[in-house]
């Protein structure tokens, strides 16, 4: 039995990811970047927050981000509303992420920031939630099918989001022109640093 449910898993898995990686919206991503360096260019900060599963992909997110050339911050989402909503300036760009755009709590952070004259990008499954009709852009990462039985602990919506994120982190990696010896700079330790020291 475990062995039909890893199947099932490893099948759903290849087949969702396979038809979201296929349509990735190229031109949203690239959307996205040009926010985030407009911004970054006039002493802007990006900031990256979810609810729940999705709060640890911003804080892996805003690490690689802030790894690549571009300082990013990690915003919790339940505390924004008590006050960590002060690490977000006028300029900011927030990225929030959430499977079904409709989760409560990040609801009352969105509304809480928009006061702040920013600008906020969605990264949600949900095309035509709550999240995707209150921010200024909106980069597509949904699945049908998580890859277990219950189709409800994300799965394969969580490797959608941090793909998605990847791309952008790519784009603004080269558009900020990052070399090996500034990466080197940033990464000086571990078998990585022992790498870069070999080039």
């Amino acid at each position: 039995m475990s062995n039909l449910q890893l199947d099932y898993f490893i099948n759903t898995l290849d087949t969702e990811l396979h038809n979201f990686i296929r349509n990735i919206d190229k031109e949203k991503i690239n959307l996205v970047a040009e926010l985030i360096l407009d911004a970054k260019q006039h002493g802007g900060r990006v900031h990256v927050t979810g609810i729940g599963k999705p709060s640890h992909v911003s804080q892996y997110i805003s690490a690689l981000l802030s790894s690549t050339g571009t300082p990013a911050y990690f915003l919790d989402a339940t505390e924004s509303v008590h006050g960590s909503a002060g690490q977000v300036m006028e300029g900011d760009i927030v990225i929030a992420i959430s499977n079904s755009g409709e989760t409560l709590e990040l609801q009352q952070t969105i509304e809480a920031l928009k006061k702040l004259s920013i600008k906020i990008v969605s990264v949600t499954g949900g095309n035509s939630s709550w999240l995707a009709r209150n921010t200024d852009l909106t980069l597509f990462a949904g699945v049908k099918e998580e890859g277990d039985s219950f189709n409800k602990p994300p799965r394969a919506s969580i490797i959608a989001e941090i793909l998605i994120l990847q791309a952008v982190s790519i784009v603004l990696q080269e558009k900020s022109h990052l070399n090996m010896e500034q990466y080197h700079l940033w990464h000086p330790g571990g078998s990585l640093g022992k790498s870069l020291e070999r080039k």
